[in-house]
């Protein structure tokens, strides 16, 4: 049962917004604190966002129980399954949230809390209505993955500043490629739950265009870091690099039309190793 609940709270994004949050938090480290890692903090950062991150997810399997019963990815999930109730799961995701506010405002600051419950907000309600109405969707619930950074760095400067904005930029328009990636790998199932996702609704070809605006400007914004002080030259080299690869992969995209899965699944993948790549370079090479 235990290991049931846990599923709700979907570990892997829990997994990834902890390597993002760490990444925002040694930014404002070097840039407010000599580089000295404050680790009860960090510590206490990454257990509050984490239950917060947790309960937006338990809430987005509630609200999405019937969609995730037409898609082949989903159909197993807990909800679905009916091995937990709706009414249990409501409970579960509100003690997960409470708890994580509750840690946040006692170890960081007011401003973390509210950056925090600002992207649950966006993720639990708009970006549930928007993900079923419109190809936008994608686009407000990119507002809330950049979140976790932002919470990272706010709760060492306790100062939405140039750094906290560089990391949400960074994490929205690395999201935009990413969550695109999963729905040309996952098109049939979008198209299943009738999801209007932009690879369902403009096509394939679109959504590829896109994904190469997005990584030329996610890119840019990377590279900024260095550009503003937070970070060294190194940072500078391998983040571009992993940019520049990662935009080879989108460009050999168009002349892969007959196997459009495979590909997409190898752009998932490289979105993930590009992002932690670029938070352990965050902590590695600071600006001096």
């Amino acid at each position: 049962m235990l290991k049931t609940y846990f599923s709700l709270t979907k570990p892997g994004i829990i997994f990834g917004n902890a390597i993002t949050t760490a990444g925002g938090f040694a930014l404002a480290s070097s840039a407010r604190g000599g580089g000295h890692i404050n680790f009860g903090l960090f510590l206490a950062t990454l257990i509050g966002i984490s239950f917060v991150v947790a309960s937006a997810c338990v809430f987005n399997n509630y609200i999405d129980r019937e969609i995730d019963g037409m898609m082949a990815r989903t159909k197993n999930r807990a909800l679905v399954k009916g091995l937990v109730s709706g009414r249990n799961a409501i409970i579960y995701a509100i003690s997960l949230v409470l708890v994580g506010v509750l840690v946040l405002a006692l170890y960081t600051n007011l401003l973390a809390v509210g950056i925090a419950l600002t992207g649950f907000f966006v993720y639990v309600v708009l970006y549930s209505i928007w993900k079923r109405r419109s190809i936008y969707g994608t686009i407000v619930g990119s507002i809330s993955g950049a979140v976790p950074p932002v919470v990272g760095y706010v709760a060492v400067s306790n100062s939405f500043d140039a750094g906290a904005i560089i990391l949400f930029s960074i994490l929205v328009l690395w999201q935009m490629p990413h969550f695109y990636a999963i729905a040309i790998y996952r098109l049939d199932d979008y198209a299943a739950a009738s999801i209007p996702v932009l690879p369902v609704k403009k096509g394939v070809h679109t959504a590829k265009m896109h994904i190469l605006v997005y990584i030329s400007a996610f890119i840019i914004a990377a590279l900024m870091p260095t550009v503003f002080g937070y970070t060294g030259y190194a940072y500078f080299t391998v983040v571009g690099l992993l940019g520049l690869t990662w935009l080879g992969l989108a460009i050999k995209g168009f002349s892969t039309s007959n196997n459009d899965k495979l590909w997409a699944r190898k752009m998932f993948f490289s979105s993930l190793i590009v992002i932690t790549l670029l938070c352990i370079m965050i902590f590695v090479n600071p600006a001096t």
